[in-house]
């Protein structure tokens, strides 16, 4: 019988903030009635030095016993905690390379990310964010450390710009009955100051004037609002529609994010 539930891919590097990237996607999983895969890939360059190939082999069979043990203490609690059954693979070697092959023989159809408390984009060593963001065509969930979501509990959502409907999105806007928060830039305005616009009982939008600030005034926004996921689309609508940009965007704002397609 065949699958066909969305696939939630989790990467991590295991850092401190690991289990709450993966709780994240338990949240998703959950409402959209996701399998939930994690993956984890150690450079080979940690593991193997200049040993003679003996010595190279038992090191490398250490670090598979000790990354496995590792992943499990991190899984384990949050798989029962949540009632939720989490695949994991993981493996030694070059990681861009890995994780390359790993979504192509896979396909998952949303990868979860984990967003450090620093200002670097970088989760996985230098460049892995921007890797999933050009060679990943999917919906991309950025989760922040200190906004992630958690599973079973009502979710507030914000949208920035316009978000092109789906079914896995529209999913999870019907698992909140809370007011859905939408932000928009736009490039001039009558007035200098932002305009707030009750679209329905269900809908309140705020509309900035394109400046230096305005991400910065929509991130107050969103923690004044206790937002804790904002649906972004990675896509420009045409030429005259820019898109702020997208590093600058999962950079400074304070809330989980989900790049949509």
């Amino acid at each position: 019988m065949k699958n066909n539930k969305h696939k939630i891919l989790v990467l991590s590097d295991l850092n401190e903030s690991t289990s709450k990237t993966l709780i994240s996607g338990v949240s998703l999983a959950k409402i959209v009635e996701a399998d939930i895969n994690f993956f984890y890939v150690k450079k080979a360059t940690e593991v193997v030095d200049k040993d003679n190939q003996l010595s190279a082999i038992r090191t490398i069979n250490e670090n598979y016993r000790s990354i496995d043990k590792k992943i499990n203490c991190i899984i384990n609690p949050i798989s029962d905690n949540y009632n939720v059954n989490i695949n994991y693979t993981f493996t030694i070697g070059n990681v861009k390379n890995e994780i390359g092959r790993y979504i192509d023989e896979n396909k998952p159809d949303i990868i979860v990310l984990g967003k450090r408390k620093s200002k670097r984009m970088n989760f996985i060593g230098a460049g892995i964010t921007d890797y999933i963001l050009k060679n990943y065509k999917g919906v991309i969930m950025i989760s922040d450390a200190e906004n992630s979501l958690e599973p079973n509990k009502e979710l507030s959502l914000g949208i920035f710009n316009n978000v092109n409907p789906n079914s896995f999105i529209e999913s999870i806007i019907r698992s909140t009955q809370k007011t859905i928060r939408s932000f928009k830039i736009v490039e001039s305005s009558r007035s200098t100051k932002q305009e707030m616009l009750s679209l329905d009982k269900n809908r309140i939008e705020y509309v900035f004037v394109k400046g230096d600030n305005a991400i910065k005034n929509i991130s107050n926004y969103l923690s004044k609002s206790n937002t804790n996921l904002l649906f972004v689309n990675r896509e420009k609508k045409n030429s005259n529609s820019k898109q702020s940009n997208i590093k600058e965007v999962i950079k400074t704002l304070n809330c989980s994010i989900i790049l949509t397609t």
